[in-house]
């Protein structure tokens, strides 16, 4: 295993270790993360003209905010539940655009969209038990 390969594995066991630990309030933020960094990592790989890797990086981008959209709750979140519906629904529309037409303004669009509710829910204390 070379030096590159060991970091990705150790990357992924404190992924993996991150996650089991997390409240439900830190998964949805490290959603938001995830999300903001396949769309950063995307955009320079659009830059770069790697086609393929700049698809493969949209679509775990749209995967977790899709992600995000599937833990909404729509009985106990009400009408701030359908707007966000919406928005992410927006949000995957727009990075499918990018994809499709290679445009990095729209990327940048998807993670201001992104950063801006992420601020929003790293503003919310999370419940103690």
């Amino acid at each position: 295993m070379n030096a590159y390969q060991a970091a990705q594995h150790y990357s992924s066991v404190k992924n993996q270790a991150g996650v089991l630990d997390a409240s439900p309030h830190r998964l949805i933020q490290m959603l938001f993360e995830g999300a903001l960094e396949r769309i950063a990592q995307a955009k320079g790989a659009m830059l770069q003209n790697q086609i393929a890797r700049k698809g493969e990086l949209i679509g775990k981008a749209i995967n977790i905010v899709g992600g995000l959209q599937g833990s909404l709750n729509d009985k106990e979140g009400g009408q701030l539940a359908a707007n966000l519906e919406e928005l992410y629904d927006y949000i995957i529309r727009r990075l499918i655009k990018a994809n499709i037409s290679n445009d990095p303004e729209i990327l940048d669009e998807c993670g201001r969209l992104l950063g801006e509710l992420k601020s929003g829910w790293d503003a919310i204390a999370p419940e103690v038990s």
